[in-house]
């Protein structure tokens, strides 16, 4: 069976809003091989309708030539959550219809690598409280950013720590997989 595994880059306070605003500076080998990695590790995006929106205006007009992860982006299986898209035209995109649990357990139950939700805060604390998020990834910024959207709202979740790695510029890569509460 395949696994949902969420991605999101996330400040020191939670925010996990526009990290292109606050994280570049913190970008080094060590989390471009983190990136990368997961990237390798998937053949399927899941993603919210707020992150398809600005990816399919970004990516189908990178070559792998401007980013390396143009090809991954543009060829890669990509599955649209959404209740107010009609369509989803990008390049190898699937509008998701129906129950989202009903929809996101026929795909895990299919032959393939993982499922990377990318970004998507909302679709992720969707994800987790169906109980359908095996393994939480995140890049924890030593930054504080004051406002913005934030992963955890008003809901708990229990998790257990499967990894800890931390780079030399103050970067934690996290990876948790659900636990009983």
């Amino acid at each position: 069976m395949r696994k949902i595994v969420a991605n999101l880059f996330i400040s020191l306070d939670g925010v996990v809003e526009s990290p292109e605003k606050w994280s570049m500076s913190y970008w080094s080998d060590d989390l471009e091989a983190v990136v990368v990695g997961g990237m390798a590790n998937s053949d399927a995006m899941l993603v919210g309708r707020v992150t398809y929106d600005g990816f399919a205006a970004h990516w189908p007009n990178v070559t792998a030539e401007q980013d390396p992860a143009a090809d991954h982006m543009n060829n890669t299986r990509k599955y649209v959550a959404s209740t107010t898209l009609k369509a989803a035209d990008w390049n190898n995109s699937v509008l998701l219809e129906g129950d989202l649990a009903d929809s996101i357990a026929k795909i895990k139950a299919q032959d393939g690598g993982d499922i990377a939700t990318v970004g998507s805060p909302t679709l992720v604390r969707s994800l987790l409280a169906l109980g359908l998020v095996d393994e939480l990834h995140l890049l924890h910024y030593p930054v504080v950013v004051g406002h913005g959207q934030r992963l955890f709202a008003d809901d708990s979740y229990a998790v257990t720590l499967k990894e800890a790695t931390t780079f030399s510029n103050g970067v934690q890569h996290l990876v948790y997989t659900p636990s009983a509460a």
